[in-house]
């Protein structure tokens, strides 16, 4: 089997597994959906709740049944379905010949219709714009966010594959949702300004100062930008961006964020940054910032791709292996013109974490593997890096 076979095939698994799922399915933070935390001492007590949600993410066999757990439908994981969808539209297109999928340009464009809709259905109300948030509630160090509470991440991520969507079907209705979210981030985000520059914060519930988060704010402003020509989108966003570079490392990293314990370094919310601050370039045409993006780049690829492929979590550190960072890995290899590097990590995944199924495992440790499977953070991100190399391996 060829490679281009062997990753075909596994993304047409994938596919069937999570449309028989109809989208739904477990997370890694989905603890408090547990009917044990509506009684009063675990529906209020945040150290519990934290220590709960940890414990069932980190527990290696999956206990959410036990815990009368139900199955989520997240925005996050429609988001990013509709992201895939809208890239097989372009690798149906191409002439491969040992091309495994047998879904049509058609059905991707029908399906991404309908998941448009139902992300119509599940946006935040009460807010300027369009926004999302994750279908559980769930307990951060800084602040507590209830179900559906929007945060720029989820809304970030959304809007993101609405705008690739738009880019290569020209759905009006795609366009229309990223400007929208937008208007959230402007007059819904709390923001914290330092001279010429601000950063944005996580959700309305907090003052945070992450760097990602922040960034995904940038991506959707810049996004906006591209479709309306409004300099009011570009001159926001730019001032965000002057505060995340002004935050990077020597060695091109950036930390999680500017709390006390916000210092460590992974390869997912890198990775990010990176994305967006590419896209920003991109989008804006504002070319002041590729010094930043290089060094940052250099800084992910030496540190979060090992030899063999496997996709490391934290800088310096072999272990363990992640769905959500290896794809990503995917994602931002290809973005920056890495295709066999892209290729290595997917075959790595797919040999070491996919299961017959076409599902994949949350996480893999150097003795043991955490081998539930998470519809949003491991089987989406997978079906929307998988799809994006099916293009550039053409």
């Amino acid at each position: 089997m060829t490679d281009l076979e062997l990753i075909s095939d596994s993304l047409a698994k994938l596919i069937k597994n999570i449309e028989s799922q109809n989208y739904k399915g477990y997370d890694p933070y989905d603890a408090l959906k547990s009917p044990l935390f509506r009684l009063p001492l675990l529906r209020s007590n945040k150290l519990i709740r934290f220590g709960a949600q940890q414990f069932v993410k980190r527990f290696p066999l999956n206990l959410r049944p036990l815990l009368g757990i139900p199955k989520g439908y997240n925005p996050v994981t429609l988001g990013l379905c509709i992201q895939g969808y809208a890239y097989l539209i372009k690798a149906t297109q191409l002439p491969f010949t040992d091309y495994r999928i047998s879904i049509t340009a058609c059905e991707c464009l029908e399906k991404i219709n309908y998941l448009i809709r139902e992300l119509k259905k599940l946006i935040t109300p009460g807010y300027h714009g369009s926004c999302w948030g994750y279908d559980f509630p769930w307990e951060a160090r800084y602040t507590s966010i209830p179900a559906y509470g929007p945060t720029v991440v989820a809304t970030g991520i959304v809007t993101n594959a609405l705008f690739i969507a738009y880019k290569i079907t020209e759905s009006k209705e795609c366009a229309e949702l990223v400007k929208s979210a937008a208007e959230f981030v402007l007059y819904d985000l709390n923001i914290t300004a330092l001279d010429d520059s601000h950063v944005y914060s996580y959700s309305p519930f907090d003052h945070q100062q992450v760097f990602n988060a922040s960034m995904k704010g940038v991506r959707i402003l810049s996004q906006a930008y591209s479709l309306t020509g409004d300099l009011h989108f570009k001159e926001e966003a730019k001032k965000a961006v002057k505060f995340i570079v002004s935050n990077q490392r020597s060695d091109g990293s950036w930390g999680y964020s500017l709390a006390s314990q916000g210092g460590w370094t992974d390869n997912y919310h890198t990775g990010y940054i990176l994305d967006c601050l590419h896209d920003y370039t991109i989008l804006t045409k504002d070319s002041e910032f590729k010094l930043a993006l290089e060094l940052g780049y250099s800084f992910y690829k030496s540190q979060f791709i090992s030899e063999s492929g496997m996709p490391n979590i934290f800088a310096g550190q072999t272990y363990p292996a992640d769905c959500t960072s290896g794809a990503q890995t995917i994602l931002t290899s290809l973005r920056f013109g890495d295709k066999a590097q892209a290729k290595k990590v997917a075959l790595w995944i797919i040999s070491n974490m996919m299961k017959k199924s076409g599902r994949f495992y949350y996480r893999k440790n150097k003795t043991y593997s955490i081998k539930t499977s998470f519809i949003r953070w491991s089987d989406s991100w997978m079906f929307a890096s998988l799809a994006y190399l099916l293009n550039e391996m053409k």
